[in-house]
């Protein structure tokens, strides 16, 4: 079982940037057995991928719209991982979701989703 906690959220100007959290409360199976994922959702659109990485961190994995602005990383030992996001435009305004799997997965088919965290970015 995975328990996810997004937090960083909030409102930035257009060009700004935001570092966003997931912490995992796991049980049964180590943090480190999970691939992560970044997903975001707009009002009025599907939810999509926008960034995923590897159990040890070794790879990772982003959306043609989000590369060379946005950073995924994670700490094992925290339990955590992160979106770093720079650059930020008023089309990244959505709900951000972390999720969890022990596949790693660049679709929505993961096990395990937080509550989500809210970005909004002005124009």
């Amino acid at each position: 079982q995975v328990q996810l906690v997004e937090s960083g959220g909030g409102l930035v100007q257009a060009g700004g940037s935001l570092r966003l959290s997931c912490a995992a409360s796991v049980s049964g199976r180590p943090f480190s057995s999970y691939a992560m994922g970044w997903f975001r959702q707009a009002p009025g659109k599907e939810r999509e991928f926008v960034s995923a990485i590897s159990w040890s961190g070794g790879n990772t994995y982003y959306a043609d719209s989000v590369k060379g602005r946005f950073t995924i990383s994670r700490d094992n030992a925290k339990n955590t991982v992160y979106l770093r996001m720079n650059s930020l435009k008023p089309e990244d305004t959505a709900v951000y979701y972390c999720a969890a799997d022990e596949v790693l997965r660049l679709s929505s088919n993961y096990d395990y989703w937080g509550q989500g965290t809210q970005v909004t970015v002005s124009s």
